[in-house]
């Protein structure tokens, strides 16, 4: 039998992509466990104390990538919502809805440890700076996305309006990464930059980067795992999903 050939949309079907993530999120979730103890064990440990600010600034360790992930995750939602929205992808859809809670959390806790770095060093647990207020509105975004696509009954709809949203908001990341090049804000600049040399000790550099591979690792599986959920709760009628149900029950019987 000859094998059928992999293309972009392969696993666009969401019974394909329900068995895909089932075998994924297991390594996901040992991925994001492994990386986490090792970022924190070179960011807690290992990386020098800060001249300038001791060892309150190890919190940057889940600040920075808590940070990036917020922003990423977003362009991602709007992302797999206009596909959804444009080519009427269902799957594309719910990797949209099934976004949006893991980039709520990361958004809200930037902003929780940012209150705890700024506390020790700005002296204030918050200020409407720039960059602390676009950030702020990102977790409004977040929230807002959530909740309209939530009061939706309709999932075709919910998904349209959602996408609406989304995209409308996508506007909102650039501001919030330039900010603190285009005012004068109280935020500190960016440590790293692709266009020069990284402001920091190596360790302090590698622990960053483990950690955002960590918090890559668990929003994959989270992402993976809840638009698991989605796809039997919308495709509750298919005949893979009863037959997916009956060898369940099946297993659990023998079991």
């Amino acid at each position: 039998m000859n094998a059928v050939p992999l293309r972009w949309s392969t696993f666009a079907a969401p019974s394909r992509f329900y068995a895909l993530a089932g075998r994924l999120v297991p390594w996901l979730w040992g991925a994001a466990i492994v990386l986490t103890l090792v970022g924190l064990y070179i960011g807690m440990l290992v990386a020098p104390t800060d001249f300038q600010q001791g060892d309150a600034y190890r919190i940057i360790f889940i600040h920075v990538p808590a940070a990036w992930m917020s922003m990423v995750l977003y362009l991602a939602m709007a992302f797999w919502a206009a596909i959804g929205w444009a080519w009427n992808v269902r799957l594309s859809s719910m990797l949209a809805r099934a976004l949006a809670p893991t980039g709520a959390l990361f958004t809200f806790i930037a902003l929780w440890t940012g209150a705890f770095w700024g506390k020790p060093t700005w002296g204030t647990w918050w200020v409407w700076d720039a960059r602390l207020t676009s950030e702020f509105i990102l977790l409004l975004l977040y929230v807002g996305y959530i909740a309209l696509t939530e009061a939706i009954d309709d999932p075709r709809r919910a998904a349209n309006a959602g996408a609406l949203l989304a995209i409308v908001g996508a506007v909102n990341v650039p501001i919030i990464y330039f900010s603190v090049v285009w005012w004068n804000t109280l935020h500190q600049g960016s440590s790293i930059s692709l266009t020069k040399a990284p402001s920091m000790a190596a360790t302090m550099l590698l622990a960053m980067l483990v950690m955002t591979f960590a918090f890559w690792a668990y929003s994959f599986a989270v992402v993976f795992t809840r638009t698991r959920a989605i796809v039997l709760e919308q495709e509750s009628d298919a005949a893979w999903v009863h037959a997916l149900v009956s060898q369940q029950v099946t297993a659990g019987a023998k079991g």
